[in-house]
């Protein structure tokens, strides 16, 4: 693969983990105060707003900074090799995370959306469960198939 192609994911990634930590940042402390305003005498929602939302945040920047890494071993042609399937491991592994943090939270973002009665606050949670199901079903699928590629390859390299 030619380095420009790699460079340019490189800064697909970056481009990515930028509004994500804007969000942190601005939409979070605005959520969770919403989350406040909306049951007074239930405080602590506030901060299981900041839980759900900022602990989510965290397996999201460790599968990004995976793909980092997978995109340098790319760039040093070790694509096909146990630190590739390693590497696509985890990211299933923060994807799984992910999903399951927004499903613990999902009761949370019902409480709010039935008192803003706003359906589309579990619209959007179910949406980002089902797409960091699906990022880690295909990590899972791609590390299969790499796997599979590493044996045929080492196979290959025996009988030569």
């Amino acid at each position: 693969m030619e380095r420009g192609t790699t460079l340019f994911l490189k800064v697909a990634v970056i481009v990515i983990g930028i509004p994500v930590l804007a969000l942190c940042i601005f939409l979070v402390p605005e959520i969770a105060n919403f989350a406040a305003e909306l049951y007074p005498e239930h405080t602590y929602l506030k901060y299981l707003v900041f839980i759900d939302l900022y602990a989510a945040a965290i397996p999201f920047y460790i599968a990004l900074y995976q793909a980092f890494k997978l995109l340098g071993y790319i760039d040093k042609n070790k694509a096909f090799s146990d630190l590739s399937v390693q590497v696509l491991k985890n990211i299933k592994n923060c994807a799984l995370t992910i999903s399951g943090l927004y499903v613990l939270g999902m009761p949370l973002f019902y409480l709010l959306a039935e008192k803003d009665d706003a359906p589309g606050i579990i619209l959007i949670g179910m949406v980002m469960v089902f797409a960091s199901l699906v990022i880690a079903v295909f990590a899972a699928v791609l590390q299969r198939l790499l796997k599979e590629a590493i044996a045929i390859k080492s196979e290959n390299d025996l009988t030569v």
